[in-house]
């Protein structure tokens, strides 16, 4: 009985092995056994655009055919290979730098990998988006820095490389630069001294291509941060209460980055706006407030731009706040709104939306406003369209001198 047994298991392990090594054969087997040369791509098309190009095509009547694919050479010397499946009728061919005629080849590919003769179609794509943003660029002094502002009206995903000089004189980037596909693009960069600085500045595309330099002397404007060990809460008649779990104003500025349960909010009870105030111990010359917002978690992850973080509100300034908690005291130095990086819907986001909340929204207050010694923030809408608001940690900037 015991070899009838091992006898049958024998069996079953060398059935096992035949069935591996012919899942093995099969794995690198051709996909059909059809060796003909497929037919070429007819009835070609061209719609040129910006750095790129889009080709359209009949495919050949062949039901061995796999896929199309073009092949090209960038400006930069770059050998590019694009495919385009048998679903679909069109080929992208993109990262062109400068505008003018271009060949590209068209080779329709069987099952077995077999390719037809080939096709050559001319492009003639515009000039790179790269260009247009290297000309909207504008950079100079900030508080504690510089600021590079551009327009990206196609969200073209960019590298604006900031550079400096190495001890060799060669221009070298310096780690401050900015990548993003946004559209409205503003950026700061600080903590520099009131000294001169010599910058460079160019714009780099995903495929390498690259704009012209901007060569400037920036100068940045001085700024502090103002100790938080200062700060204190100055609830006022009108402003939001917080609700019975304590998420009070010392909350602010408690040092705590991360979130629940360290975090400022307000009750969800009384009608929109909410505002809060808070007493910076001495007069300021406010250069800007940075806030950092509650990341909110939801079964999809940590959400920034989400329920009750702040979206439009208005920052207010005073000396001499009314008891009373009325506003006829308070001077307006701004209305702002929080901008998604990306445009994405609601509950989406991406790694610059990310990145750009975490290192925390920077709202600037005119130069010409007079120093304060009160501050007061009044939300006008939260991202779930009410008026609760929730912060996880606040600082002010400004010359204190």
């Amino acid at each position: 009985m015991k070899n009838i047994i091992l006898k049958y298991c024998l069996a079953i392990v060398c059935l096992a092995m035949q069935m591996s090594c012919s899942d093995d054969q099969n794995e690198h087997s051709p996909l059909s056994n059809d060796n003909s040369v497929p037919g070429q791509v007819t009835n070609i098309t061209v719609t040129n655009l910006s750095g790129k190009s889009e080709i359209n095509y009949a495919l050949p009547d062949d039901d061995n055919l796999l896929y199309v694919k073009a092949i090209y050479k960038l400006d930069n010397g770059t050998d590019m290979e694009v495919k385009s499946s048998y679903y679909k009728k069109s080929l992208l061919i993109d990262g062109f730098a400068e505008a003018g005629p271009r060949d590209i080849t068209l080779y329709s590919v069987s099952r077995n990998e077999v390719e037809s003769d080939p096709v050559v179609v001319t492009i003639n794509p515009k000039e790179s988006p790269l260009f247009d943003i290297f000309r909207s660029l504008e950079v100079g002094p900030d508080f504690g820095g510089l600021f590079v502002e551009a327009d990206n009206p196609d969200r073209t995903d960019i590298a604006i490389l900031v550079m400096e000089k190495d001890d060799n004189g060669d221009w070298v980037t310096n780690g401050n630069s900015i990548y993003t596909s946004t559209n409205e693009i503003f950026r700061t960069i600080r903590g520099l001294d009131t000294l001169d600085y010599e910058f460079a500045f160019t714009i780099r595309d995903r495929f390498l291509n690259t704009s012209d330099t901007l060569f400037q002397t920036i100068k940045p404007i001085y700024e502090t941060e103002i100790p938080r060990t200062q700060y204190s809460g100055y609830p006022l008649p009108g402003d939001a209460p917080t609700d019975d779990f304590g998420f009070g104003l010392d909350r602010l500025f408690d040092n705590n980055f991360r979130g629940w349960p360290r975090i400022y909010i307000t009750d969800a009870a009384p009608p929109p706006p909410h505002a809060f105030t808070i007493d910076l111990g001495q007069e300021v010359k406010i250069s800007r407030v940075k806030i950092w917002d509650y990341p909110q978690q939801t079964s999809s992850g940590f959400f920034y731009y989400w329920q009750f973080n702040m979206r439009k509100f208005e920052i207010w300034g005073s000396n001499s706040p009314n008891t009373n908690g009325s506003w006829d005291s308070w001077e307006l130095l701004g209305t702002y709104e929080v901008i998604k990086p990306s445009g994405l819907p609601l509950t989406q986001q991406n790694n610059e939306d990310i990145e750009f909340a975490q290192d925390g929204f920077n709202w600037p207050i005119p130069i010409t406003a007079p120093k304060y010694r009160y501050l007061r923030i009044n939300n006008l809408e939260n991202w779930a369209g009410s008026g609760r608001l929730a912060i996880a940690e606040m600082r002010v900037y400004g010359d204190t001198r």
